[in-house]
């Protein structure tokens, strides 16, 4: 089945993970009409977390011990987040991505420190993702906020509401 929502994929050097696993006892995602909540995906890849620790705004001192990012890196952490909730919204259009209407909410949280006010910065990266590969169905009501952890000491977490035919 050809897609153009993988071929753009991979004319921007993207790929869906090969695998993804939850970390607790939920669904991955949940359909009711044509509405499909996808549960947070964080920056997991190949079974490991690429991105660890809370993103540090420029102005922020970093932490003394611990990983942390950056901003630019956090944006990273958060496409690769939409990836995710790609693999798993695949599934939920049986195979085909192209079946999204539009992508109603993105709900973000990044891990941060105290002060840190980049949230909007950082989320981004999923945020481009879903309108480079849908365009204006890709456009989305959404949240960023600061949190002080998340599973698997991960950067950044990513959910989404997306309506499908």
């Amino acid at each position: 089945m050809s897609s153009e929502v993988l071929a753009t994929l991979e004319e921007m050097r993207l790929s869906l993970p090969s695998f993804c696993t939850p970390r607790g006892n939920f669904l991955p995602w949940r359909r009711e009409g044509n509405l499909v909540f996808l549960s947070g995906q964080t920056c997991d890849w190949d079974g490991g977390v690429p991105y660890t620790g809370p993103v540090i705004a420029p102005r922020q001192t970093a932490p003394a011990n611990g990983p942390h990012v950056t901003v630019e890196t956090g944006k990273k952490a958060a496409e690769m987040c939409a990836l995710n909730l790609l693999y798993f919204l695949q599934d939920a259009c049986d195979g085909d991505l192209d079946r999204v209407q539009t992508v109603m909410r993105l709900g973000g949280f990044v891990n941060c420190l105290p002060g840190f006010d980049c949230s909007p910065d950082v989320i981004n990266g999923a945020s481009e993702l879903f309108i480079a590969l849908y365009g204006d169905r890709g456009r989305h009501a959404r949240t960023a906020v600061g949190v002080s952890g998340l599973p698997g000491n991960a950067s950044v977490e990513v959910d989404a509401i997306v309506v499908i035919a």
